[in-house]
């Protein structure tokens, strides 16, 4: 199956990170949502209770980000994806990027990520 659904870029602001000043500080994490589903019905239909509807997954990702906080990235992604999973069993593959550009490291980088594949 070739069937996608892409969500990039979810921003909202949380409290994830190992470091204490990162739990009071915060700061913006970006999400990246991809779903492998089968689209033929939706196709067909024009009806959204035949797909995944984009609107309520990006809802789900900002209150997992903006949710509970967690020391590590991999942890927040694992969480995402496996709410969307549980959520949507429709969804053969979840893979969800967690971006945290402000992560706290000794160089100048333009990003750190964690990709999680469900």
């Amino acid at each position: 199956m070739a069937d996608l659904i892409e969500i990039k870029g979810i921003k909202s602001f949380g409290y994830h990170g190992v470091l204490e000043s990162e739990k009071v500080t915060g700061q913006d994490f970006y999400v990246d949502v991809v779903l492998e589903v089968d689209l033929t019905r939706a196709c067909v239909s024009d009806d959204v209770a035949d797909t995944i509807n984009y609107a309520e997954v990006t809802d789900l990702v900002v209150r997992e980000i903006t949710g509970d906080p967690v020391s590590l990235i991999e942890k927040l992604a694992g969480n995402i994806a496996d709410r969307i999973k549980a959520t949507y069993p429709q969804a053969t593959t979840v893979s969800i990027t967690v971006h945290k550009p402000q992560a706290p490291v000794n160089a100048q980088v333009k990003d750190i990520s964690v990709t999680i594949n469900r």
